[in-house]
Protein backbone atom coordinates (compact mmCIF):
# COMPACT_ATOMS: atom_id res chain seq x y z
CA UNK A 1 0.00 0.00 0.00
CA UNK A 2 1.31 3.65 -0.84
CA UNK A 3 2.51 5.85 1.65
CA UNK A 4 0.41 8.36 -0.07
CA UNK A 5 -2.67 10.54 1.17
CA UNK A 6 -5.80 7.81 -0.17
CA UNK A 7 -8.02 9.99 -2.31
CA UNK A 8 -11.11 10.93 -0.92
CA UNK A 9 -14.30 10.25 -2.90
CA UNK A 10 -14.72 13.38 -4.37
CA UNK A 11 -10.86 13.12 -5.27
CA UNK A 12 -11.51 9.83 -6.60
CA UNK A 13 -14.59 11.22 -8.78
CA UNK A 14 -12.80 14.07 -10.10
CA UNK A 15 -9.52 12.21 -11.18
CA UNK A 16 -12.01 9.77 -12.81
CA UNK A 17 -13.74 12.88 -14.64
CA UNK A 18 -10.38 14.27 -15.63
CA UNK A 19 -9.45 10.72 -17.20
CA UNK A 20 -12.31 10.57 -19.08
CA UNK A 21 -11.77 13.44 -20.70
CA UNK A 22 -9.54 11.21 -23.09
CA UNK A 23 -11.96 9.20 -24.52
CA UNK A 24 -10.73 5.74 -25.46
CA UNK A 25 -7.17 4.50 -26.88
CA UNK A 26 -7.34 0.97 -28.20
CA UNK A 27 -3.96 -0.80 -27.62
CA UNK A 28 -2.61 -3.20 -24.62
CA UNK A 29 1.11 -1.16 -23.97
CA UNK A 30 -0.66 1.45 -21.78
CA UNK A 31 -2.92 -1.26 -19.67
CA UNK A 32 0.75 -3.69 -19.70
CA UNK A 33 3.17 -1.10 -18.69
CA UNK A 34 0.40 0.25 -15.91
CA UNK A 35 0.11 -3.27 -14.19
CA UNK A 36 3.45 -3.96 -14.67
CA UNK A 37 4.29 -1.03 -12.29
CA UNK A 38 1.09 -2.22 -9.74
CA UNK A 39 2.95 -5.86 -9.85
CA UNK A 40 1.34 -7.87 -12.40
CA UNK A 41 -1.93 -9.19 -9.96
CA UNK A 42 -3.59 -10.72 -13.08
CA UNK A 43 0.05 -13.17 -13.16
CA UNK A 44 -2.06 -14.46 -9.74
CA UNK A 45 -5.64 -14.88 -10.88
CA UNK A 46 -7.58 -17.77 -12.66
CA UNK A 47 -10.06 -16.14 -15.35
CA UNK A 48 -12.99 -16.78 -17.34
CA UNK A 49 -12.98 -14.32 -20.08
CA UNK A 50 -16.04 -13.53 -22.33
CA UNK A 51 -16.72 -11.40 -25.40
CA UNK A 52 -19.35 -11.22 -27.97
CA UNK A 53 -22.01 -8.17 -29.14
CA UNK A 54 -25.09 -9.25 -27.29
CA UNK A 55 -25.38 -11.29 -24.14
CA UNK A 56 -22.02 -10.86 -22.50
CA UNK A 57 -23.30 -9.52 -19.28
CA UNK A 58 -25.92 -12.30 -19.37
CA UNK A 59 -23.49 -14.62 -19.38
CA UNK A 60 -21.21 -13.40 -16.98
CA UNK A 61 -23.88 -13.50 -14.61
CA UNK A 62 -24.83 -16.71 -15.00
CA UNK A 63 -21.08 -18.21 -14.50
CA UNK A 64 -20.50 -16.11 -11.57
CA UNK A 65 -23.74 -16.46 -9.48
CA UNK A 66 -23.37 -20.43 -10.03
CA UNK A 67 -19.42 -20.03 -8.83
CA UNK A 68 -20.71 -17.63 -6.00
CA UNK A 69 -23.27 -20.88 -5.27
CA UNK A 70 -21.42 -23.60 -5.44
CA UNK A 71 -19.05 -21.82 -2.67
CA UNK A 72 -15.98 -19.92 -4.90
CA UNK A 73 -15.21 -16.37 -4.00
CA UNK A 74 -16.08 -15.03 -7.74
CA UNK A 75 -14.68 -11.58 -8.72
CA UNK A 76 -16.74 -9.99 -11.86
CA UNK A 77 -16.32 -7.25 -13.56
CA UNK A 78 -18.29 -5.75 -16.74
CA UNK A 79 -18.94 -2.14 -18.41
CA UNK A 80 -20.96 -0.58 -18.79
CA UNK A 81 -22.44 0.41 -15.13
CA UNK A 82 -25.85 0.80 -15.22
CA UNK A 83 -26.44 2.68 -10.78
CA UNK A 84 -23.32 3.75 -10.48
CA UNK A 85 -19.50 3.29 -11.61
CA UNK A 86 -18.06 1.10 -8.79
CA UNK A 87 -20.70 -1.89 -9.67
CA UNK A 88 -18.53 -2.65 -12.70
CA UNK A 89 -16.39 -4.07 -9.64
CA UNK A 90 -17.56 -7.15 -7.55
CA UNK A 91 -16.99 -10.27 -5.50
CA UNK A 92 -19.99 -12.67 -4.80
CA UNK A 93 -22.47 -10.11 -6.49
CA UNK A 94 -21.19 -7.23 -4.43
CA UNK A 95 -19.86 -3.59 -5.34
CA UNK A 96 -16.44 -2.61 -4.49
CA UNK A 97 -16.73 -0.82 -1.21
CA UNK A 98 -16.24 3.15 -1.62
CA UNK A 99 -13.22 2.83 0.85
CA UNK A 100 -11.55 -0.14 -1.19
CA UNK A 101 -11.80 1.45 -4.41
CA UNK A 102 -10.60 5.08 -3.52
CA UNK A 103 -7.34 3.01 -1.32
CA UNK A 104 -6.55 0.95 -4.83
CA UNK A 105 -7.07 4.14 -6.71
CA UNK A 106 -4.53 5.90 -4.85
CA UNK A 107 -2.45 3.39 -6.23
CA UNK A 108 -3.31 3.70 -9.34
CA UNK A 109 -3.18 7.31 -9.89
CA UNK A 110 0.46 7.03 -8.33
CA UNK A 111 1.59 4.48 -11.05
CA UNK A 112 -0.05 6.20 -14.04
CA UNK A 113 1.58 9.62 -12.59
CA UNK A 114 4.65 8.05 -13.20
CA UNK A 115 4.28 7.16 -16.36
CA UNK A 116 3.15 10.80 -17.73
CA UNK A 117 6.57 11.96 -15.50
CA UNK A 118 8.19 9.93 -17.96
CA UNK A 119 6.81 10.65 -20.94
CA UNK A 120 4.13 7.63 -21.32
CA UNK A 121 0.42 8.59 -21.96
CA UNK A 122 -1.58 8.21 -19.07
CA UNK A 123 -3.88 5.09 -18.40
CA UNK A 124 -7.57 5.88 -19.87
CA UNK A 125 -10.46 5.31 -17.37
CA UNK A 126 -11.30 2.21 -18.68
CA UNK A 127 -7.46 0.81 -18.19
CA UNK A 128 -7.26 2.12 -14.71
CA UNK A 129 -10.59 0.37 -13.69
CA UNK A 130 -9.01 -2.63 -15.33
CA UNK A 131 -5.99 -2.28 -13.02
CA UNK A 132 -8.17 -1.45 -10.23
CA UNK A 133 -10.08 -4.59 -10.58
CA UNK A 134 -7.03 -6.95 -11.15
CA UNK A 135 -5.77 -5.45 -8.22
CA UNK A 136 -9.16 -5.88 -5.77
CA UNK A 137 -9.38 -9.27 -6.95
CA UNK A 138 -5.68 -10.26 -6.17
CA UNK A 139 -5.68 -8.38 -3.03
CA UNK A 140 -9.12 -10.42 -1.85
CA UNK A 141 -7.73 -13.73 -2.98
CA UNK A 142 -10.48 -14.36 -5.36
CA UNK A 143 -11.11 -18.30 -6.47
CA UNK A 144 -11.64 -17.42 -9.88
CA UNK A 145 -12.45 -13.53 -11.99
CA UNK A 146 -15.22 -13.56 -14.89
CA UNK A 147 -14.15 -10.72 -16.95
CA UNK A 148 -15.78 -8.83 -20.07
CA UNK A 149 -14.75 -7.42 -22.72
CA UNK A 150 -15.71 -3.57 -22.67
CA UNK A 151 -15.23 -3.58 -26.19
CA UNK A 152 -14.00 -5.83 -29.21
CA UNK A 153 -11.09 -7.96 -27.83
CA UNK A 154 -7.85 -7.42 -29.45
CA UNK A 155 -7.27 -4.43 -27.98
CA UNK A 156 -9.36 -4.32 -25.14
CA UNK A 157 -7.46 -3.85 -21.52
CA UNK A 158 -8.94 -6.99 -20.36
CA UNK A 159 -6.99 -8.99 -23.06
CA UNK A 160 -3.78 -8.34 -21.02
CA UNK A 161 -4.95 -11.53 -18.76
CA UNK A 162 -3.14 -14.56 -19.38
CA UNK A 163 -4.96 -17.81 -20.66
CA UNK A 164 -8.15 -17.97 -18.91
CA UNK A 165 -9.65 -20.88 -18.15
CA UNK A 166 -12.54 -20.78 -20.66
CA UNK A 167 -12.76 -18.13 -22.91
CA UNK A 168 -16.68 -17.73 -24.04
CA UNK A 169 -18.48 -16.18 -26.55
CA UNK A 170 -21.74 -14.27 -26.86
CA UNK A 171 -23.75 -13.88 -29.70
CA UNK A 172 -21.67 -11.99 -32.27
CA UNK A 173 -23.30 -9.15 -34.66
CA UNK A 174 -23.07 -6.04 -36.05
CA UNK A 175 -22.05 -3.15 -33.46
CA UNK A 176 -19.37 -0.57 -33.66
CA UNK A 177 -18.85 -0.80 -36.69
CA UNK A 178 -16.32 2.31 -37.21
CA UNK A 179 -14.21 0.72 -35.04
CA UNK A 180 -14.15 -2.82 -35.21
CA UNK A 181 -15.05 -3.53 -38.88
CA UNK A 182 -17.84 -3.21 -41.31
CA UNK A 183 -18.32 -7.00 -41.79
CA UNK A 184 -19.45 -9.82 -39.58
CA UNK A 185 -16.02 -11.84 -40.19
CA UNK A 186 -14.08 -8.31 -39.44
CA UNK A 187 -15.54 -7.89 -35.91
CA UNK A 188 -15.57 -11.71 -35.66
CA UNK A 189 -11.63 -11.77 -36.26
CA UNK A 190 -11.52 -8.83 -33.54
CA UNK A 191 -13.05 -10.38 -31.20
CA UNK A 192 -11.83 -13.82 -31.43
CA UNK A 193 -8.04 -12.71 -30.89
CA UNK A 194 -9.00 -12.90 -27.62
CA UNK A 195 -8.35 -16.90 -28.06
CA UNK A 196 -5.04 -17.24 -26.27
CA UNK A 197 -3.02 -20.54 -26.03
CA UNK A 198 -4.06 -23.32 -23.02
CA UNK A 199 -7.49 -21.86 -23.35
CA UNK A 200 -10.60 -23.77 -23.77
CA UNK A 201 -13.18 -21.92 -26.32
CA UNK A 202 -17.16 -22.07 -25.79
CA UNK A 203 -19.46 -20.38 -28.20
CA UNK A 204 -22.88 -19.37 -27.66
CA UNK A 205 -25.61 -19.61 -31.33
CA UNK A 206 -23.50 -17.63 -34.06
CA UNK A 207 -24.01 -16.55 -37.74
CA UNK A 208 -22.00 -19.32 -39.95
CA UNK A 209 -19.12 -17.02 -41.03
CA UNK A 210 -18.31 -15.94 -37.21
CA UNK A 211 -18.71 -19.58 -36.67
CA UNK A 212 -15.84 -20.22 -39.61
CA UNK A 213 -14.14 -17.25 -37.69
CA UNK A 214 -14.06 -18.64 -34.20
CA UNK A 215 -13.15 -22.10 -35.51
CA UNK A 216 -9.74 -21.00 -37.30
CA UNK A 217 -8.63 -19.06 -34.68
CA UNK A 218 -9.18 -22.00 -32.32
CA UNK A 219 -7.71 -24.29 -34.53
CA UNK A 220 -4.69 -21.43 -35.26
CA UNK A 221 -4.35 -21.46 -30.92
CA UNK A 222 -4.84 -25.28 -30.44
CA UNK A 223 -7.92 -24.47 -28.33
CA UNK A 224 -10.92 -26.73 -28.10
CA UNK A 225 -14.04 -25.18 -28.80
CA UNK A 226 -17.15 -25.80 -28.48
CA UNK A 227 -20.77 -24.74 -29.53
CA UNK A 228 -23.34 -24.81 -27.00
CA UNK A 229 -27.27 -24.58 -28.13
CA UNK A 230 -30.40 -24.90 -25.89
CA UNK A 231 -32.74 -28.04 -26.66
CA UNK A 232 -36.50 -28.42 -26.03
CA UNK A 233 -36.28 -24.49 -24.67
CA UNK A 234 -40.16 -24.36 -23.12
CA UNK A 235 -40.79 -20.12 -23.01
CA UNK A 236 -42.00 -18.15 -20.50
CA UNK A 237 -41.83 -14.48 -18.96
CA UNK A 238 -42.58 -16.01 -15.57
CA UNK A 239 -39.82 -18.99 -16.12
CA UNK A 240 -37.63 -20.30 -18.74
CA UNK A 241 -36.88 -23.90 -19.06
CA UNK A 242 -34.40 -25.86 -21.56
CA UNK A 243 -31.94 -28.51 -21.72
CA UNK A 244 -28.19 -28.42 -22.29
CA UNK A 245 -25.77 -31.41 -22.81
CA UNK A 246 -26.59 -33.78 -20.29
CA UNK A 247 -28.42 -31.22 -18.07
CA UNK A 248 -32.30 -31.88 -18.21
CA UNK A 249 -34.85 -29.14 -17.04
CA UNK A 250 -32.87 -26.50 -16.26
CA UNK A 251 -34.69 -23.34 -15.12
CA UNK A 252 -33.62 -19.43 -15.64
CA UNK A 253 -35.94 -16.53 -13.74
CA UNK A 254 -34.72 -14.31 -16.23
CA UNK A 255 -37.44 -13.47 -19.20
CA UNK A 256 -36.41 -12.76 -23.09
CA UNK A 257 -36.41 -15.43 -25.64
CA UNK A 258 -32.64 -15.09 -26.05
CA UNK A 259 -31.81 -15.97 -22.57
CA UNK A 260 -31.79 -19.73 -22.59
CA UNK A 261 -29.04 -19.50 -25.40
CA UNK A 262 -27.13 -16.93 -22.80
CA UNK A 263 -27.68 -19.65 -19.97
CA UNK A 264 -26.62 -22.99 -22.24
CA UNK A 265 -23.21 -21.13 -23.11
CA UNK A 266 -22.93 -20.28 -19.35
CA UNK A 267 -23.55 -24.36 -18.48
CA UNK A 268 -20.81 -25.11 -20.97
CA UNK A 269 -18.18 -23.10 -19.56
CA UNK A 270 -19.14 -24.30 -16.30
CA UNK A 271 -18.74 -28.00 -17.20
CA UNK A 272 -15.38 -26.46 -18.47
CA UNK A 273 -14.10 -25.39 -15.22
CA UNK A 274 -15.98 -28.65 -13.30
CA UNK A 275 -13.68 -30.46 -15.80
CA UNK A 276 -10.51 -28.32 -14.76
CA UNK A 277 -11.13 -29.08 -10.60
CA UNK A 278 -14.03 -27.19 -9.84
CA UNK A 279 -16.11 -28.58 -7.69
CA UNK A 280 -19.78 -27.11 -9.28
CA UNK A 281 -22.90 -29.75 -7.66
CA UNK A 282 -25.96 -30.00 -9.95
CA UNK A 283 -27.81 -28.29 -6.83
CA UNK A 284 -24.98 -25.33 -7.41
CA UNK A 285 -26.05 -25.28 -10.70
CA UNK A 286 -29.80 -25.49 -10.78
CA UNK A 287 -30.11 -22.87 -8.14
CA UNK A 288 -27.49 -20.45 -9.33
CA UNK A 289 -29.30 -20.19 -13.04
CA UNK A 290 -32.34 -20.02 -10.92
CA UNK A 291 -30.97 -17.10 -9.09
CA UNK A 292 -29.16 -15.41 -11.52
CA UNK A 293 -30.52 -11.41 -11.74
CA UNK A 294 -29.28 -9.32 -14.44
CA UNK A 295 -30.78 -6.09 -15.06
CA UNK A 296 -32.04 -4.14 -18.30
CA UNK A 297 -32.08 -7.24 -19.73
CA UNK A 298 -36.30 -7.66 -20.30
CA UNK A 299 -36.46 -7.01 -16.76
CA UNK A 300 -39.79 -7.15 -15.40
CA UNK A 301 -40.39 -3.83 -13.19
CA UNK A 302 -44.45 -3.98 -13.07
CA UNK A 303 -47.28 -6.32 -14.19
CA UNK A 304 -50.53 -3.91 -14.37
CA UNK A 305 -49.62 -2.82 -17.03
CA UNK A 306 -46.43 -5.10 -17.96
CA UNK A 307 -43.46 -2.53 -17.34
CA UNK A 308 -40.27 -3.49 -18.33
CA UNK A 309 -37.06 -2.59 -19.25
CA UNK A 310 -34.49 -3.92 -22.23
CA UNK A 311 -31.08 -1.87 -23.15
CA UNK A 312 -31.95 -3.41 -27.26
CA UNK A 313 -29.06 -1.23 -27.99
CA UNK A 314 -28.40 -2.14 -31.54
CA UNK A 315 -30.30 -3.82 -34.51
CA UNK A 316 -29.70 -7.54 -33.43
CA UNK A 317 -31.06 -7.13 -29.81
CA UNK A 318 -33.85 -4.52 -30.77
CA UNK A 319 -34.80 -7.84 -33.09
CA UNK A 320 -34.65 -10.02 -30.33
CA UNK A 321 -36.40 -7.48 -27.93
CA UNK A 322 -39.40 -7.62 -30.66
CA UNK A 323 -39.58 -11.44 -31.08
CA UNK A 324 -40.20 -12.04 -27.52
CA UNK A 325 -42.70 -9.22 -27.17
CA UNK A 326 -44.31 -11.17 -30.39
CA UNK A 327 -44.22 -14.42 -27.85
CA UNK A 328 -45.37 -13.82 -24.73
CA UNK A 329 -47.76 -10.92 -25.59
CA UNK A 330 -48.58 -12.37 -29.20
CA UNK A 331 -51.96 -10.71 -29.22
CA UNK A 332 -50.75 -7.13 -28.24
CA UNK A 333 -48.52 -3.93 -29.69
CA UNK A 334 -46.77 -1.87 -26.58
CA UNK A 335 -46.12 1.74 -26.03
CA UNK A 336 -42.03 2.33 -26.32
CA UNK A 337 -39.80 4.73 -24.19
CA UNK A 338 -36.83 4.77 -26.57
CA UNK A 339 -33.41 7.01 -25.41
CA UNK A 340 -30.49 6.53 -27.77
CA UNK A 341 -26.70 7.59 -28.12
CA UNK A 342 -26.08 9.17 -31.18
CA UNK A 343 -23.26 6.69 -32.43
CA UNK A 344 -26.17 4.36 -32.61
CA UNK A 345 -27.97 3.46 -35.48
CA UNK A 346 -31.13 4.12 -33.92
CA UNK A 347 -32.80 4.32 -37.32
CA UNK A 348 -32.80 0.40 -38.06
CA UNK A 349 -33.72 0.08 -34.20
CA UNK A 350 -36.60 2.82 -34.73
CA UNK A 351 -37.67 0.35 -37.82
CA UNK A 352 -37.54 -3.01 -36.04
CA UNK A 353 -39.42 -2.14 -32.84
CA UNK A 354 -42.45 0.21 -34.73
CA UNK A 355 -43.04 -3.21 -35.67
CA UNK A 356 -44.47 -4.26 -32.51
CA UNK A 357 -45.35 -0.82 -31.42
CA UNK A 358 -48.67 1.00 -30.59
CA UNK A 359 -46.58 4.11 -29.98
CA UNK A 360 -43.52 5.70 -29.23
CA UNK A 361 -42.09 8.26 -26.47
CA UNK A 362 -39.02 9.59 -26.71
CA UNK A 363 -35.92 10.95 -24.03
CA UNK A 364 -33.18 11.88 -24.35
CA UNK A 365 -30.45 9.56 -21.81
CA UNK A 366 -29.62 11.83 -19.02
CA UNK A 367 -26.09 12.99 -17.98
CA UNK A 368 -24.27 11.49 -21.10
CA UNK A 369 -22.67 13.62 -23.87
CA UNK A 370 -23.47 10.87 -26.33
CA UNK A 371 -26.95 11.03 -25.90
CA UNK A 372 -29.57 11.59 -29.17
CA UNK A 373 -31.65 14.64 -27.83
CA UNK A 374 -35.27 13.49 -27.47
CA UNK A 375 -36.92 15.61 -29.97
CA UNK A 376 -34.13 14.78 -32.86
CA UNK A 377 -35.63 10.52 -32.42
CA UNK A 378 -39.09 11.73 -32.21
CA UNK A 379 -38.16 13.35 -35.72
CA UNK A 380 -36.52 9.93 -36.71
CA UNK A 381 -39.25 7.68 -35.44
CA UNK A 382 -42.27 9.56 -37.14
CA UNK A 383 -41.13 7.93 -40.25
CA UNK A 384 -41.99 4.52 -39.02
CA UNK A 385 -45.39 5.46 -37.16
CA UNK A 386 -47.64 7.57 -36.44
CA UNK A 387 -47.85 8.27 -32.75
CA UNK A 388 -45.13 9.54 -31.33
CA UNK A 389 -44.62 11.51 -28.32
CA UNK A 390 -41.21 13.71 -27.41
CA UNK A 391 -41.17 13.97 -23.82
CA UNK A 392 -38.57 15.98 -22.03
CA UNK A 393 -37.78 13.55 -18.61
CA UNK A 394 -38.15 10.32 -17.77
CA UNK A 395 -40.54 11.20 -15.16
CA UNK A 396 -42.85 12.85 -18.20
CA UNK A 397 -42.27 10.55 -20.98
CA UNK A 398 -43.67 7.35 -17.81
CA UNK A 399 -46.55 9.31 -17.25
CA UNK A 400 -47.25 9.25 -20.57
CA UNK A 401 -46.72 5.52 -21.17
CA UNK A 402 -49.07 4.96 -19.11
CA UNK A 403 -52.10 6.92 -19.81
CA UNK A 404 -50.89 5.86 -23.58
CA UNK A 405 -51.01 1.90 -22.13
CA UNK A 406 -54.46 3.08 -20.47
CA UNK A 407 -56.10 3.37 -23.77
CA UNK A 408 -55.08 1.05 -25.39
CA UNK A 409 -56.32 -2.13 -22.83
CA UNK A 410 -53.70 -2.33 -20.46
CA UNK A 411 -50.67 -2.91 -23.29
CA UNK A 412 -47.07 -3.29 -22.24
CA UNK A 413 -44.49 -0.32 -21.71
CA UNK A 414 -41.04 -1.02 -22.57
CA UNK A 415 -37.95 1.49 -21.96
CA UNK A 416 -35.35 0.59 -24.46
CA UNK A 417 -32.97 1.61 -26.94
CA UNK A 418 -30.05 2.17 -24.63
CA UNK A 419 -28.25 0.70 -21.50
CA UNK A 420 -27.29 4.28 -20.40
CA UNK A 421 -30.84 5.73 -18.68
CA UNK A 422 -32.32 2.61 -17.21
CA UNK A 423 -31.66 2.93 -13.85
CA UNK A 424 -32.82 6.17 -13.87
CA UNK A 425 -36.14 4.77 -15.51
CA UNK A 426 -36.12 1.82 -12.79
CA UNK A 427 -35.91 4.59 -10.07
CA UNK A 428 -38.61 6.82 -11.67
CA UNK A 429 -40.86 4.01 -11.94
CA UNK A 430 -40.22 3.14 -8.03
CA UNK A 431 -41.47 6.44 -7.01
Amino acid sequence: MSEEKILTENEAALYMDEISVSGMVLGLDSIRELLRRLGSPEKSLEFVHIAGTNGKGSILAYISTVLKTAGYKTGRFFSPHIAFPREKIQINGHPVSKKDFCRILTDVKKASDEMVAEGLSRPTVFETETALALLYFKEKECDIVVMECGLGGRDDSTNVIPAPLVTVFAHIDLDHKRILGGTLEEIADCKSAIIKEGTSVVSGIQHDEVKRVLSERSMEKEADIHFAAPEKIRYSIKKQKFDAGAHKGLAISLAGLNQPENAAAAVAALDILSEKGFEISDKALRTGLETTEWFGRFSILGKKPYVIADGAHNPDAACRLKESLEIYFPDKKSVFILGVLKDKEYDKILKILSECAISIVTVTPPENERALPSYELAKEACGYIENVTAADSIEEALETAYILSEMNDGCPIIASGSLSWLWRFKTAYEK
